[in-house]
């Protein structure tokens, strides 16, 4: 099990090794929500997440014949990253299975902290493709299984961030969100607080697009889910572990999802205002605070800010997902006559001066009186958006809302 004795002898485990990361005031979020708020900036690890805490400990409380056969384990990046700095460090061999859709920066960092310790696999789609493919590898090779969330060990070493944030402030927290994806995390950190500051109300938050917890307190039983979003890769598990879900589920007060765009919203308000690189698992918990902004007023709150890995290549995706959560960015089907005049009318008629397109394609057929154009439309507010359908129905040449046929709208972001 994990226990506050087995979390404290993990702090033993890791110190030197972990750093202990900072609890930062945050000023602007403080004065935006009327609240008191910390960031516990997992981000600014060696590793970028907190990660390495659960991977050290597991590999340093295995004996000396466990280490001589090596450890393997699968992971979509922060674990991974984890284990391999553990495997360097302690000098063990370990094998990680990644699934083939790891962001690039992910694999390459896994690779720079691993060394001649560590070998990479990439199979499957998803965490769990990986885990079974890691899994047949441990018993054929009687390697020591590493799993990044449900294992005792792990949990305790996760736990480690609430004794961490609790040494560092002198005054009650309220609230603390943290995210939740296979629930190593959540797990260490409600044993800390169910027993050293039990009134804190810990929310757990998870992508709208993968929610395993959420589902599975729906269904009352731990649930796997076959379809996921693996945007936030750092948390889109199918199935949460066996361990941490009733722990989860008995002391967590509230579960939220949050959506993408949202998550990728903060992810550019962090870079751009606080200059935090917060990967998407990372970026949960600050986006819940809009979730939460009447309940936390006048509150101390604590945002665990889990991770920092975040694939520059992605970040056009992510301002994509962000106006289009914002309702900023639109794609029609636009029926524009085949008349000489026809473009020029609709930009001068049913376009207003701050309405920008930024996506276009057409293509001209003779043949027919009137021809379809893809058209990707930014506004300057969301509230612009009734008017101009209104304009393109009444000079016709509405064809169809694209944003709401996720069949055709998934090809344009």
């Amino acid at each position: 099990m994990v226990t506050l004795e087995s979390i404290l002898k993990a702090q033993m485990n890791i110190k030197g090794i972990v750093q202990t990361t900072p609890l930062s005031y945050m000023d602007n979020y403080s004065k935006l929500f009327d609240a008191t708020i910390y960031f516990k900036r997992e981000d600014l690890q060696q590793v970028r997440s907190y990660k390495i805490r659960g991977a050290y400990n597991r590999i340093k409380n295995l004996s000396k014949e466990e280490l001589n056969n090596g450890v393997v384990c699968a992971s979509a990046g922060n674990h991974a990253q984890g284990v391999a700095f553990a495997c360097n460090n302690l000098k063990v061999k370990g094998t990680i299975f990644m699934p083939v859709t790891t962001p690039k920066q992910k694999i390459s960092q896994v690779k720079m902290f691993g060394g001649d310790y560590t070998t990479i696999q990439l199979i499957g789609d998803t965490f769990d493709e990986s885990s079974k493919a890691a899994e047949a590898y441990q018993k054929e090779h009687n390697a020591t299984y590493v799993h990044p969330f449900n294992d005792w060990d792990v949990m305790s070493g996760q736990g480690t961030v609430g004794l961490e944030i609790l040494d560092a402030i002198n005054k009650p927290i309220d609230y603390l969100f943290l995210p939740v994806g296979g629930g190593g995390l959540a797990s260490g950190v409600i044993t800390v607080f169910k027993n050293l500051s039990p009134t804190t109300k810990i929310i757990g938050l998870e992508p709208k697009g993968a929610p395993s917890l959420k589902t599975s307190l729906e269904k009352g039983v731990n649930t796997k889910i076959e379809n996921i979003d693996k945007f936030v890769d750092g948390a889109a598990v199918q199935k949460m572990g066996d361990n941490t879900y009733p722990i989860c589920k008995e002391y967590l007060s509230d579960v939220t999802l949050i959506d993408e765009g949202h998550i990728c919203k903060t992810i550019l308000k962090l870079y751009n205002e606080n200059a935090i690189v917060a990967e998407p698992a990372g970026a949960l918990s600050v986006s819940a605070l809009d979730h939460y902004k009447e309940a936390i007023k006048g509150k101390n709150v604590v945002c665990i800010v889990s991770g920092g890995n975040n694939d520059i290549t992605r970040m056009e995706e992510m301002k994509e997902r962000a106006l289009l959560f914002d309702g900023l960015k639109h794609y029609f089907i636009v029926r524009f006559p085949q008349r000489a005049g026809a473009l020029k009318e609709f930009v001068g008629n049913v376009l207003s001066e701050t309405d920008d397109i930024v996506h276009f394609e057409y293509t001209k057929k003779n043949s027919r009186s009137t021809a379809s154009a893809v058209v990707g439309i930014e506004l300057k507010n969301k509230e612009d958006f009734e008017p101009l359908i209104t304009r393109m129905k009444d000079k016709g040449f509405y064809g169809e809302y694209l944003n709401k046929k996720p069949e055709l709208y998934n090809y344009m972001i």
